[in-house]
């Protein structure tokens, strides 16, 4: 499913114009973002939580020439799912 196809499912879900839902999405994505750019992290019971991990410095290697690389530190954003979607999708 792409953004589209996910703007048309949300509009018929909640009964709502594409124009709205696509909105909505935008918001969610907006706010989401923010708090996770302010080192914050947004769960949502039953769903999920979005959070920031931080990656240590570690070593690495160049594929194409086989010499060590230092790969630095790093953040990055992660989603855990929560119980209840795991549930679901397993059922």
């Amino acid at each position: 499913m792409n953004k589209t196809e996910l703007i048309a499912a949300v509009a018929e879900s909640a009964e709502i114009s594409k124009k709205d839902a696509e909105k909505a999405l935008k918001a969610f994505v907006d706010v989401v973002s923010d708090e996770l750019v302010k080192g914050e992290k947004v769960q949502l019971v039953g769903f999920g939580t979005f959070e920031v991990v931080e990656r240590k410095e570690r070593e690495g290697r160049n594929l194409q020439t086989k010499e060590p690389m230092t790969i630095p530190a790093s953040k990055t954003p992660k989603f855990r799912p929560g119980k209840a979607l795991k549930d679901l999708v397993n059922a």
